[in-house]
């Protein structure tokens, strides 16, 4: 292998230099060897899934170890040039990226494992030069991909297009290349995932297209199409959703199912006619991703007892409100997931599936047949379950049939779209749910948001002002400190980076089934005198700890902060 690599320093294992270096407990890597010898992993793969040490502490390590570079791929200068000498796909199979020229044949790599010789004599015939390695940290090195090859969105780039997709359709980091409506279409789609979007907009205004995504709840600007290319765009998405392309005056609603990085996702698409055009939203749905257990909720250690005794009841009613994109989907399927046992039969009818878990019979709705929540609900009464989820109560029909089914002997879980907890009971009223079946059919109801987390690594102190300390609800003369987003390589310059949830869990007691026909400040006042915390709590709770910031949390929440 024609490579230069530095002098060799007497060769340690990698978990005893962790271990060496204050980072790993002894037991900790006892308990990693034997994990290897179970799975097949590699050391440092299985300690960075665990958590016990950082992605950039293993990389540094590893360069110790075989006596290569640490390379910090957010703060080096990458030279375009010579990223262009490979294609993406190949990047990425190779998990390396040319960095710049240290000599006339000499090429910097970067690269996560210095120990496959497979992939360095790959490297080396594909580059045609010799190569001095160096070590990086994968989320830098994927995020290093996300930047160099996103191109600003040159669209002539070639090796971001990709055949719209079926079950059997190529990754699309493997695609070729194709004409460049195409590779508009899927670069916008590529970027969209990696940078974690649930949703794309493709906005078209009088004089161009604009597209946004929509990453931890905020939209932001991806890109604008010129007007000269917004039909192809148009036809483009609306054949990948095998939708009427000579339909231009009536909303339609499709979906489509694509590969990323080998990941299976699903794309729900709705088209709407505008002034300039048709918009085209999809909202993203990423197929086979483990959900959430109950304990990664983040659920206050007073509300997840309350939640947890609720859904181990053997009937009854549990509601998750809050808008659109506020988590609740997750939120249900952790608890079907502490369901999912062998002794009961859980049944779900959704739209669409989001997760796919073993053990349990999924419906998905499909109205264009017939198949709609009221009709698939009913359906699954004769299947003999004992634990229902019903994707979101849309209806008067779906809502009394749900409400029935808890009384009489099963466990029903649903999503609705309310504004609280104490929300919930007027809104299911106004569908036309009797307040005397609420009352004797719902066990609790919960109320969430998702609020972003503050990048750790960015993150600006300051010193709180009185009213900020007022509308918090703490004293205004005290000195308090808050942080606030700033913005730095690792959260895209947003200042945020995750979300976190906030949640209302009201569990319907004797008080509370006696207040159905109260308004809901009347409920909420009662559910909070009854220790129920709410969202606002919650919310000024990660404001004083510093995860989120003030601006955030009266964003998600609202006039319920002010």
């Amino acid at each position: 292998m024609d490579t230069v690599e530095a002098a060799h320093l007497p060769w340690i294992p990698l978990g005893e230099l962790l271990v060496r270096r204050g980072l790993l407990e002894r037991a900790q890597l006892e308990e990693a060897l034997d994990d290897r010898a179970q799975s097949g992993l590699r050391i440092g793969e299985i300690i960075v899934e665990r958590g016990w040490v950082k992605p950039a502490a293993i990389a540094h390590a590893l360069a110790e170890q075989y006596g290569f570079r640490f390379i910090s791929l957010d703060d080096d200068v990458i030279d375009p040039e010579v990223v262009s000498l490979i294609p993406e796909a190949m990047a990425r199979r190779y998990e390396a990226l040319p960095i710049r020229f240290i000599s006339e044949n000499l090429l910097l790599v970067a690269v996560t494992d210095p120990t496959n010789v497979m992939s360095s004599d790959g490297l080396r015939l594909a580059l045609g030069h010799n190569l001095q390695l160096a070590v990086a940290a994968e989320p830098d090195l994927n995020r290093a991909f996300g930047r160099v090859f996103r191109n600003e969105f040159d669209l002539t780039v070639s090796e971001t297009a990709v055949e719209y997709v079926e079950e059997d359709a190529q990754d699309i980091t493997d695609a070729g290349s194709g004409a460049p409506t195409i590779n508009l279409v899927n670069a916008v789609l590529k970027r969209a995932i990696e940078d974690g979007a649930s949703d794309v907009h493709f906005e078209p205004q009088a004089k161009q297209m604009l597209v946004r995504a929509r990453v931890d709840g905020v939209t932001r600007e991806i890109l604008s199409v010129p007007r000269h290319m917004q039909a192809g765009v148009t036809s483009r998405l609306k054949v990948m959703g095998a939708l009427d392309i000579a339909e231009r005056r009536l909303p339609q609603d499709g979906r489509v199912s694509i590969r990323v990085a080998g990941n299976p996702m699903d794309i729900r698409m709705a088209v709407v006619p505008t002034t300039y055009g048709e918009q085209i939203v999809l909202r993203i749905f990423h197929r086979g991703v483990q959900q959430r257990d109950l304990s990664g909720l983040g659920m206050s250690p007073d509300a997840a007892p309350i939640f947890e005794r609720a859904i181990h009841q053997p009937y009854g009613g549990i509601l998750v409100c809050g808008p659109t994109g506020s988590g609740k989907t997750t939120t249900l399927y952790a608890a079907v997931d502490a369901l999912n046992e062998t002794e009961r039969v859980v049944q779900t009818i959704e739209d669409p599936v989001e997760y796919q878990i073993d053990g349990i019979n999924q419906v998905e709705v499909n109205v264009k047949a017939g198949l709609s929540f009221a009709r698939g609900l009913r359906a699954l009464l004769r299947a003999d379950p004992d634990v229902i989820l019903v994707g979101e109560i849309r209806d008067e029909e779906t809502a009394k049939t749900a409400a029935q089914a808890a009384l009489t002997g099963h466990l029903v879980l649903s999503t609705l779209h309310a504004h609280s907890a104490a929300s919930a009971f007027e809104r299911l009223k106004n569908m036309g749910v009797d307040s005397s079946l609420l009352a004797t059919s719902l066990n609790c109801v919960v109320g969430q948001r998702l609020a972003r987390r503050l990048c750790l690594h960015c993150r600006e102190a300051y010193e709180a002002q009185p009213e900020e300390l007022e509308t918090l609800g703490v004293d205004p003369s005290k000195a308090v400190e808050l942080f606030r987003a700033k913005g730095c390589p690792d959260c895209g310059q947003t200042g945020y980076s995750g979300r976190v949830a906030l949640y209302e869990v009201m569990a319907i007691d004797g008080k509370l089934r006696r207040l159905m026909d109260a308004s809901t400040d009347e409920i909420s006042a009662a559910a909070v005198a009854g220790g129920m915390t709410t969202m606002r709590d919650e919310g000024v709770k990660l404001c004083l700890e510093g995860l989120s910031s003030f601006d955030e949390i009266r964003r998600v929440t609202g006039d319920r902060l002010s």
